[in-house]
């Protein structure tokens, strides 16, 4: 290796070390290295032939930037460089390698940084005479144990290195790698870095050790004899004061937060029985140390507990005249609900403690259920909070987890009123009708309790473990379909049903609020862009078929932001949208009108009309006859329910057969029933009268009216039974552009639902047999129709 002279001595770049640190050889450890002078030293060396003299500070507490020769020692260590690395800070970190010791002849201060004349001071000594080395070998021994001492009386040293250091043959690398592990002073280990006598060196580390091992005994007896003469009340203060310096680090409870606790408690209102289980959960927690877990859980409970509002509410607005302004202003119709809430408001007004109601909206989607909530609550001057029950599957959801892991919650209901601050807010229960059950339970077997105006008052939360009065509380549900609503639920509620908006209402929702709406969602103003009525009725024919106004009220939006778009690109101040402007804006027609009507009579189709989730529909059932052996098929996704009303259709045609002309011998034909829109689930008895019309027609070759629409169910004996959502089918034959719809006599009063308009562009007949019904839906000529 190279090594730059100076009349004939190696000249090293130095590295002065404080903190404690002398480096001895057969060592390799890290160097953390950040002064200007040491940087330019390590510098000097890489660019050289990586060596390097270490060498300690007789000062370790001076933090000098660059040491004067006369603070460091004459005896160092010669290194290697083995790994530089650059670290923030303009700092880095070195790992070097000791190689020998080296004796400074004479510093000199360099260009770049401080450098030293060495001379090898070479291996230390060993034994030779066979007495000194018996006594040297003794030595060795004595270290080891001294070392393994140390380490049981609680020396921190890692196994793996005691094991190494232990294995260790030569007593010279014995010395330099063990010497690190002691907590010995600089002079001592500097001591030990100029001693060349291997016998010395072993003494002086045994003599090292053997301080060590007092030091640490004498800290084991201090401990001891603490702990023997510290009385049990001393012990508990001292405990308690340092616990008291923890929890003020850490932000945790201490003695001012007990007494926060226990004011809140006597100040929040709580009932008596919160009052005891909060008092009783305060005693536990005092005595529980703030790391333990239950601690969390304890903390966490009496937050919930207190935060909830026990005595706080709203003051309810019994203006009458004021609430029926406010809920007319939100919403177009909704007859039935505005008035069960001035009659609610009436009641109010007689009888301070009148209890909530607990209202059910049924209905389509798109029809105002949700947001008829959120202005009940402002007629009444309430909060107004919504919780999603949609997909919801664990009883917990709702009844709260029990406190018996650190993650339970409250149930929905209670974490709900703990938000909203007041016990008398309108709350509604959105989609109460998808409610799920699986393993962990039954949601809507869990809402009985809450929903029940005669035990609401003492509602359990698993959580809370104590009573919570819900008698203040308006609840609002919302449901699509009541059918998935298990009986003893739907017991408990007042239910009200939404039905789907005719052409007029839909106009008027469309020009008094979703148009004002829209425009001011987009910063558009009533200036910038107007929309005829024929324009908002030409939307509703051509672009949405629904029972309610939600894809209206996105169609709407759509015309602002192609608007808003001319109006941003200066293309157009203000727009003028009629009918002719729809199809530039919103594209093609989704929708001709009628076009689900058939266009002629047809031989085994009829008009049916269903009740689903989105309101009415028009439902066309169509009938096959082919060459077979009277084989009944059914296609289009049919339920259990809709299979039967196909089974007691064809069963009666067939007792009918002659006298409704049907020549063909019903065992030489195969029959197909088939319900479009095939990837529609569909079930329900409704469609039987339809079924059997279609049946009679393709059997007996006599088309059906394609005017007439037609709903009930049918028995064995051709009898039409009553079915549900009168008012929705009706709606839905109308939007359809029909003449004429059949009834079930026992539907009659379902018709004063019907607004008198529809009543009047309809002609209604209602029947107690299907010999009526094929009387008035089947033609009498064949001509012009098409094959079933």
């Amino acid at each position: 290796m190279s090594r730059a002279k100076s009349g004939g001595v190696p000249r090293l770049p130095v590295l002065p070390v404080h903190d404690g640190l002398v480096v001895f050889p057969n060592q390799a450890l890290p160097l953390y290295v950040g002064r200007p002078a040491s940087l330019r030293a390590a510098e000097a060396a890489m660019e050289r032939d990586r060596l390097l003299l270490v060498v300690a500070q007789q000062n370790q507490d001076t933090t000098d930037v660059d040491p004067e020769p006369g603070a460091l020692y004459r005896v160092g260590c010669l290194c290697r460089v083995l790994q530089l690395v650059p670290l923030p800070d303009e700092a880095i970190r070195l790992v070097v390698e000791g190689l020998e010791r080296v004796r400074v002849t004479r510093y000199h201060r360099g260009a770049a940084c401080l450098e030293a004349h060495v001379a090898l001071l070479g291996e230390p000594v060993a034994a030779v005479a066979p007495e000194d080395v018996v006594r040297e070998r003794a030595l060795v021994r004595s270290v080891r144990e001294a070392f393994e001492e140390i380490c049981e009386l609680g020396k921190a040293v890692p196994p793996e290195v005691v094991g190494h250091l232990l294995s260790l043959e030569e007593p010279d690398r014995l010395v330099n790698q063990m010497i690190p592990h002691l907590g010995a002073p600089v002079e001592a280990k500097q001591r030990l870095l100029e001693t060349l006598v291997v016998s010395d060196a072993l003494l002086h580390l045994r003599l090292l050790l053997e301080r060590e091992a007092e030091v640490l005994r004498i800290e084991r007896e201090i401990e001891n004899q603490v702990r023997r003469e510290v009385s049990d009340s001393q012990k508990e203060y001292i405990l308690r004061e340092r616990l008291k310096a923890i929890q003020s680090e850490l932000g945790q409870l201490g003695s001012d937060d007990v007494a926060n606790f226990r004011e809140a408690i006597a100040t929040r209102g709580l009932s008596e029985e919160a009052t005891e289980k909060a008092n009783k959960e305060l005693a536990r927690l005092e005595h529980i140390p703030p790391s333990s877990p239950e601690s969390v859980v304890i903390r966490t409970y009496l937050e919930a507990l207190l935060e909830l509002p026990w005595n706080e509410r709203t003051t309810d607005s019994l203006d009458i005249a004021a609430a029926e302004g406010i809920l007319e202003e939100d919403h177009h119709g909704l007859r039935d609900v505005k008035e069960r809430i001035i009659e609610f408001l009436a009641v109010r007004q007689l009888r301070q403690q009148a209890k909530g109601p607990i209202l059910c909206f049924v209905g389509p989607p798109g029809v105002g259920k949700t947001s008829i909530g959120k202005s009940i609550a402002r007629a009444m001057g309430r909060k107004f909070v919504r919780v999603s029950l949609g997909g919801v599957r664990d009883e917990a959801e709702i009844r709260g987890h029990r406190r018996t892991y650190i993650g339970s919650l409250p149930g929905r209901i209670i974490q709900t009123l703990r938000q909203v601050g007041v016990k008398n807010p309108v709350f509604m229960l959105d989609e109460v009708d998808k409610i799920g059950t699986d393993f962990r339970g039954d949601p809507a077997a869990a809402l009985l309790e809450a929903l029940d105006p005669e035990q609401n008052n003492q509602f359990s939360d698993h959580y809370l473990e104590v009573r919570f009065d819900l008698s203040e509380v308006m609840f609002l549900l919302t449901a699509n379909l009541l059918d998935t609503i298990p009986p003893p639920l739907l017991d408990r509620m007042e239910v009200i049903e939404f039905a789907g908006y005719i052409e007029d209402e839909k106009l008027a929702i469309a020009r008094d609020y979703l148009l004002p709406k829209q425009l001011a969602e987009h910063g558009l103003s009533g200036a910038q862009l107007t929309c005829t009525d024929p324009a908002l009725l030409a939307i509703m024919r051509g672009y949405t078929r629904e029972a309610g106004v939600r894809n209206l009220d996105r169609t709407i939006a759509r015309v602002c932001r192609k608007v808003a778009r001319e109006v941003a690109a200066g293309r157009a101040s203000s727009q003028r949208v009629g009918r002719s402007r729809l199809e530039p804006l919103l594209g093609p027609p989704r929708y001709v009108p009628g076009h689900e009507k058939e266009q002629r009579d047809t031989i085994g189709v009829a008009a049916g009309l269903a009740y689903t989730a989105t309101g009415g529909s028009l439902l066309a059932i169509e009938v096959g006859v082919v060459p077979g052996s009277g084989e009944l098929r059914l296609t289009g996704r049919l339920g259990e329910v809709m299979k039967e009303s196909a089974q007691a259709a064809l069963t009666y045609v067939r007792s009918r057969a002659e006298r409704l002309g049907i020549n063909t011998d019903i065992k030489q034909v195969d029959l197909h029933i088939h319900v479009p829109e095939g990837a529609t689930p569909k079930d329900g008895p409704s469609a039987g009268v339809t079924m059997t019309v279609a049946l009679a027609s393709a059997l007996a070759a006599r088309p059906v009216r394609r005017e007439v629409a037609m709903t009930g169910e049918i028995t064995l004996r051709g009898r039409v039974l009553p079915v549900g959502g009168i008012r929705d089918k009706v709606l839905a034959a109308y939007r359809h552009e029909m003449s004429a719809v059949i009834l079930p006599e026992d539907n009659r009063s379902d018709l004063q639902e019907v607004p008198t308009r529809v009543r009047r562009a309809l002609t209604i007949h209602f029947v107690r047999h299907i010999d009526e019904v094929l009387e008035l839906a089947l033609a009498t000529s064949t001509g012009d129709a098409t094959g079933g």
